[in-house]
């Protein structure tokens, strides 16, 4: 990148393990700052700037719960001032629960699942639009909403919370991309399938993966790098004309 050439910072939610952590080490081969967002896990998101400060790359540990308002507005204030103004976001932070039926599930486990993987998405791409749009005096950019293809198959008998959850984030992202479409933003999802990470055995089913894989045309989970790949796509301006998608990065399932 020319030394002359504005900062391309990205801001990633949930980002020191699995996709998230894939997604920032990735970002920054590709000449990317990038804040690495964690809740609780210091340690994991500390492992990720180390590997990609010792690779030449810059990158900061930012905390902040998406679900808490006030975390999200100071977890972007804290993002550019260390790295400068933010150019792209990566909502990439969610939570699955315990399988359930609809029948056996709390309001407390719903409002949570909503409050992470939708309020939190909404309220961190409101905060980027207001630094990114040319409207508000920004140079634009570009978010990526890390769906599922749960949305679209709606996970019976385990997750539906998680997958209705997950289709409120796809409405959002073709809305919103609508609604900045003139403003320099450009607003994709990604709708990974099964990959490797350990949001399974949060949920209670660590061995989920070898579960499902049959149901997968091509018979094998993904891999979080194949999911990332898939997201600095959406990000570059190799995708200048490509807004409002919904990209299926699910082996085909």
């Amino acid at each position: 990148m020319p030394t002359d050439s504005p900062a391309k910072v990205l801001l990633i939610t949930g980002a020191g393990r699995g996709i998230g952590a894939a997604t920032a080490r990735l970002a920054a081969t590709r000449g990317y700052r990038v804040g690495v967002n964690y809740r609780v896990n210091r340690a994991a998101a500390d492992g990720v700037v180390n590997a990609i400060r010792a690779a030449g790359g810059t990158a900061v540990a930012i905390a902040g719960d998406v679900a808490v308002e006030d975390d999200v507005v100071r977890m972007f204030v804290e993002c550019e001032q260390a790295l400068g103004p933010i150019t792209a976001l990566v909502n990439n932070a969610g939570v699955v629960d315990q399988k359930a039926r609809v029948d056996e599930m709390s309001a407390a486990r719903i409002l949570r699942m909503f409050a992470i993987n939708v309020f939190g998405t909404m309220v961190c791409a409101r905060e980027a639009v207001k630094r990114m749009s040319t409207a508000h005096g920004g140079r634009g950019g570009a978010i990526v909403n890390v769906s599922s293809v749960a949305s679209r198959i709606g996970s019976p008998g385990e997750y539906v919370d998680y997958a209705a959850a997950k289709g409120a984030v796809d409405v959002f992202t073709m809305g919103l991309a609508k609604e900045v479409a003139t403003e320099g933003i450009r607003v994709n999802a990604v709708r990974p399938g099964i990959v490797y990470t350990d949001i399974h055995a949060s949920g209670g089913q660590p061995h989920r993966l070898e579960r499902i894989a049959p149901l997968v045309p091509m018979l094998r989970p993904g891999d979080p790098p194949e999911i990332a790949g898939a997201i600095l796509w959406l990000l570059s301006d190799e995708a200048s004309y490509t807004s409002g998608a919904l990209l299926d990065v699910a082996g085909g399932r």
